[in-house]
């Protein structure tokens, strides 16, 4: 019996839910041919325009085109109002998180989370404890995955606080719908996506360090091979300011500088698009090609703002993932709004016991896995690859977790059969500045292979335009 799922367009007896409906009637009284032909076109244009990402592994110089499809994932406004609450207390009780951790540790003391979770963490930067980081932020970007299950109700999949990836697909699908589709803007209150670059721009200047009337902000990029190349360079081209590499940049006297035509230029906001291992050869990876050296004492100096904060990742690592709801309790003394996925830690022996036990049934993950990779889908892995695994979980069953393997809701997406129901999930963009910015929607992203549950890029996943109907 196939697992039961949540269609995002038709409810329980097939009828269209109301805020579908315009979409129903355009697409049963738009013909075919002209719906092919809206998609030839959308994809020559993400070709012209160049929106593509690299594939590690693959043949050198391997681009591939992200799908985009054609039919938007829609939200009605009440239910956007409650996921906009629970993403903000989300995102303001890690970054509370973040400050405790590596301020006064109280969290840990009151032994709310076990403190070798965190202390021991690979994503632990002792670097940067005592440290005090512009308005108390850690995170400035984050990208919450969300989920919806059988049962119609929203999970929090992961917490991304690091170099969160994929607004500019955001941005272009929605350009993209509103020039192919328009009919379809004008007939509904659809919240706008376009001011991202705005706010992005503004929070970053908020940030700079005291005392700066009119904060030069870069982007700090590892290069054209990064796989997010494109989204790099779109966003410093959208914000109007510079897109720099290591290289350009230098440091003197504990301040940053890049080279321009007309000499050194004060630099006092980076938003880097790099991991933190590579930011500062003296500090971190000694063989770092791509950061600045110095840039840390920079930082430590308070002449130079860094978003996101180093050792902002051990907020969102898998481990520590299980015990936000006990954060958001703690720091803002409310219940989560948003729920976590059940999840069990494979270095507890009777989680691991029933892991073993059920293998076949659930998801296993690397806690400091990302893109997909390092993952078991228990119900689509074959005998040899479920075997494989298990070993892999015996040699370090610390470095796992395991969560049901969730039916994720589906949405009507064009395959080459026609229309069919892919599952999909969805990750919204919260920025946080004097106050926290819920971005409307966000990216939804669909697994297009019939049946699969994974909808990274980098394993074959598509995307859609995500609406959030206003009123």
């Amino acid at each position: 019996m196939a697992a039961v799922h949540y269609d995002e367009m038709h409810d329980a007896d097939g009828g269209v839910r109301a805020h579908y409906s315009v979409l129903d009637e355009w697409l049963r009284n738009t013909p075919p041919d002209q719906l092919a032909h809206k998609r030839r076109e959308a994809e020559v244009s993400f070709h012209r325009v160049g929106i593509t990402f690299t594939v590690y592994g693959e043949e050198a110089g391997n681009e591939r085109l992200i799908p985009f499809d054609l039919v938007p994932r829609i939200l009605p406004a009440a239910e956007w109002r409650m996921l906009e609450a629970g993403l903000r207390q989300r995102v303001h009780a890690l970054n509370l998180f973040l400050g405790d951790v590596y301020g006064e540790q109280r969290i840990l003391r009151e032994r709310r989370i076990p403190a070798e979770l965190v202390l021991d963490n690979s994503e632990f930067r002792r670097e940067m404890q005592g440290l005090d980081v512009a308005r108390g932020i850690y995170s400035h970007i984050s990208g919450i995955d969300l989920v919806r299950a059988g049962d119609g109700e929203y999970y929090v999949l992961e917490d991304n606080l690091r170099v969160p990836s994929g607004v500019s697909y955001m941005l272009e699908n929605r350009r993209m719908m509103a020039r192919l589709v328009p009919e379809l803007f004008a007939t509904q209150q659809i919240a706008p996506v376009e001011r991202y670059p705005d706010a992005l721009l503004e929070i970053l200047r908020q940030a700079a360090p005291a005392n700066i009337d009119n904060p030069t902000v870069a982007v700090l990029t590892p290069g054209a091979a990064n796989s997010a190349y494109f989204e790099h360079a779109f966003l410093a081209q959208q914000m109007g300011v510079e897109l720099v590499e290591g290289a350009d940049l230098f440091v003197r006297d504990d301040m940053v500088y890049m080279g321009t035509t007309r000499g050194p230029q004060r630099v006092h906001v980076i938003y880097r698009r790099i991991n933190d291992d590579y930011l500062d050869p003296t500090v971190f990876r000694p063989d770092s090609m791509l950061g600045v050296p110095g840039l840390f004492a920079a930082y430590r100096a308070g002449n130079v703002t860094l978003a996101n904060a180093p050792g902002a990742g051990v907020g969102d690592d898998k481990s520590v993932y299980p015990y936000v709801p006990e954060m958001i309790r703690f720091y803002l003394s409310e219940e989560p709004i948003l729920h976590n996925v059940p999840t069990r830690m494979l270095r507890d022996k009777d989680d691991l016991k029933y892991t073993l036990e059920h293998l076949p049934e659930l998801v296993v993950k690397e806690v400091h896995g990302a893109g997909g990779y390092g993952m078991l889908v228990g119900p689509a892995a074959s005998k040899a690859e479920l075997a494989a695994f298990r070993e892999r979980i015996l040699a370090d069953p610390g470095n796992y977790i395991a969560q049901p393997t969730l039916s994720l809701s589906t949405c009507p997406t064009f395959v080459e059969s026609g229309l069919a129901p892919r599952h999909i999930d969805l990750r919204p963009y919260i920025l946080s500045g004097e106050r926290i910015h819920v971005i409307p929607g966000g990216l939804t992203r669909v697994a297009l292979r019939e049946g699969s549950l994974v909808v990274n890029s980098s394993q074959g996943g598509g995307t859609k335009d995500t609406w959030v109907l206003e009123g």
